[in-house]
């Protein structure tokens, strides 16, 4: 059969009323049905013909998806189980399998678990003729690009797999307009990305190769499609915004079938949904198209650690840090982030753009000498300062003692990883929590409140100031443009988003050989980071978390996610996907279904 009466015959048979499962009455009254989607063992599940007319249809790439350590079962000396351990600790292999997920699980939470069958597409077409058939045969949908959601949304057991990983194409464009926009925006310098494509592959090609910026993530492996969904910041987010400000266009598959090309001037409202209102819920994103920037000429940062020899000076530290960062820090040349560890230990991990290696240096002297000033109470750890001709940032071949590279046969010489998210790769997470701090309390009256909130909550666990995750400091026009993106508000009075969290390695995959996790210490963890958590919440209320970086069992995802932007979000979701095709763990709409995504709930 042609892919093109495939499709037509199966958006006939789509769009009419979705059935239902009949459901029994008390006293004969009639009951509201439930739907469910089905599942392998159900008798509605589409027999071998209809899974072979759509393979068909995907040109031969429909495949089944097998769990990372599945090899390992049947024959632990086989190639496909030494395989797997040899490159456990490789993030681009692990992306490479269309049931590899980044992380390994959370506890309590989710579980890795692979897809019935996935659709290795090509192109929006196998998209689109996945997107039919799942509607058409009530199955559950997962959509994959980098695998890197901690909340596992692109996990989904039972379900069909759109996988993208190869829709990986990168495309420059020295004057780009957004179709249908001609005569209404002027020609801008681009990039386009197709969706399996990752922000190292971006980095590699608009700034070592053409020497501009694309604004992304700080991890070199993560998709480039779903973090655009999600808002999207790394460390020069003061200076150049989110990645979902930068979408100029993108090409999407709507749960009806249809391939769409949105921007400002085509499904306007859809594409204001896709600049950060969450990943695999609106459709399957196959393209996107970013603005790109002059790049500065320096990307620098600040490194080390301040050992604090008692609780007092510790709290000091954190105060005196606070002050510091207000005075010299708060502005658009620096981000990433320093930790407030519970051994009373600051580590500094930031990042400047736009200063020169003098510059960079001299901003950070004082602090340093500041703790040199008090031998008795502080301890300094191979602090430094500097800066490096920004275009070799992410160029393996100038900067080679940053990255670890993937080794494997094929594999593109710039495809490489930060060696320190090295930490990351297949983490098993105990627990997660993130916080948009307002700016409101680096006030001069607040920030002993913030400095006393801080070490409070250290006592607990381990802080990470995401620094250039919140856009207070930013020029205005970088803020009023993550305004009028589906982002939470608060991201643009924001001066920091504050992560908890705690994993182990080695990783936790199943069939994967590793000594059993201690639940009972795992779960204290958790508990831990609850804990602190509440203490800054204490000061700054309802402030709003980060849908990417978040607490899997957050009873408020609607409002700290989105903030004021959901009801418009959710009759977004209604009008494009009313029938619920599109389901993630607290995505938009997801509260109509249960847990697992295959039962709508008090509905037919």
């Amino acid at each position: 059969m042609k892919r093109r009466d495939f499709l037509s015959s199966l958006a006939v048979a789509a769009a009419g009323t979705l059935p239902t499962l009949s459901a029994a009455s008390a006293g004969g009254a009639p009951a509201k049905a439930v739907y469910r989607r089905v599942r392998p063992l159900d008798a509605a599940w589409p027999n071998a013909a209809s899974w072979a007319r759509l393979n068909e249809a995907v040109g031969g790439n429909l495949i089944k998806a097998h769990a990372l350590f599945q090899g390992c079962v049947a024959d632990p000396d086989g190639a496909a189980c030494l395989d797997a351990h040899k490159n456990i600790g490789n993030p681009y292999w692990i992306g490479d399998q269309p049931g590899g997920t980044e992380n390994s699980g959370w506890l309590d939470a989710w579980t890795p678990a692979p897809s019935a069958y996935a659709i290795a597409a090509r192109h929006a077409g196998d998209v689109a003729a996945g997107v039919v058939f799942a509607r058409k045969n009530r199955l559950r949908l997962a959509v994959k690009g980098g695998g890197h959601s901690y909340l596992g949304t692109s996990n989904a057991p039972d379900s069909l797999l759109i996988w993208t990983r190869a829709m990986n194409q990168v495309t420059l464009h020295d004057a780009f307009v957004a179709e249908g926009c001609a005569g209404h925006t002027a020609p801008v310098p681009a990039v386009s990305a197709g969706a399996g494509a990752m922000w190292m592959d971006l980095y590699h090609a608009v700034t070592t190769e053409s020497g501009r910026y694309v604004q992304g993530g700080s991890c070199t492996t993560v998709g480039v499609a779903g973090l655009v969904q999600s808002g999207g910041f790394n460390a020069f987010s003061k200076g150049f915004g989110t990645a979902a400000s930068s979408l100029l266009e993108a090409e999407i598959v709507t749960a009806d079938g249809r391939v769409r090309v949105v921007n400002a001037c085509k499904d306007p409202d859809l594409f204001w949904a896709l600049k950060g209102g969450g990943g695999g819920t609106f459709g399957v994103v196959t393209r996107v198209t970013l603005r790109t920037h002059e790049l500065p000429r320096f990307f620098g940062g600040a490194w080390g650690e301040v050992r604090a020899r008692s609780n007092d000076a510790f709290a000091r530290l954190i105060a005196r840090f606070i002050d510091f960062y207000r005075e010299t820090l708060f502005n658009p040349h620096w981000g990433e982030h320093v930790h407030f560890r519970p051994d009373n230990v600051l580590e500094i991990d930031m990042v400047s753009q736009g200063l020169s290696p003098e510059q960079t240096r001299d901003a950070w002297q004082p602090f340093f000498d500041w703790i040199g000033a008090a031998p008795r109470d502080y301890e300094l750890v191979s602090p430094g300062a500097w800066a490096w001709e920004a275009r070799s940032w992410w160029d393996p071949a100038k900067r080679a003692s940053t990255y670890s590279r993937d080794m494997r046969d094929g594999a593109p010489r710039h495809h490489v990883w930060g060696k320190g998210d090295q930490g990351e790769v297949g983490v098993f997470l105990h627990g997660y929590d993130s916080l948009w701090l307002p700016a409101a309390l680096l006030q001069a009256e607040r920030r002993q409140a913030l400095a006393d909130a801080l070490f409070a909550a250290s006592r607990h666990q381990m802080l990470r100031l995401h620094i250039g995750k919140g856009l207070a400091g930013a020029p205005a026009e970088v803020r009023t443009a993550a305004r009028q993106t589906a982002t939470n508000p608060a991201v643009a009075d924001a001066f920091t988003l504050l992560i908890i969290a705690e994993g182990e390695r080695p990783p936790a995959y199943p069939g994967y050989a590793r000594p059993a996790i201690d639940l009972a210490a795992a779960r204290r963890n958790a508990r831990d980071i609850d804990r602190a958590a509440a203490e800054l919440r204490r000061i700054a209320p309802h402030s709003g978390s980060y849908v990417s970086e978040s607490n899997y069992f957050n009873l408020d995802w609607q409002r700290e996610y989105w903030g004021e932007n959901y009801p418009r979000l959710r009759a977004i979701k209604s009008a494009y996907d009313p029938e619920g095709l599109f389901c993630v763990h607290h995505g938009v709409g997801s509260e109509d279904w249960s847990a697992d995504g295959f039962t709508r709930l008090g509905s037919t």
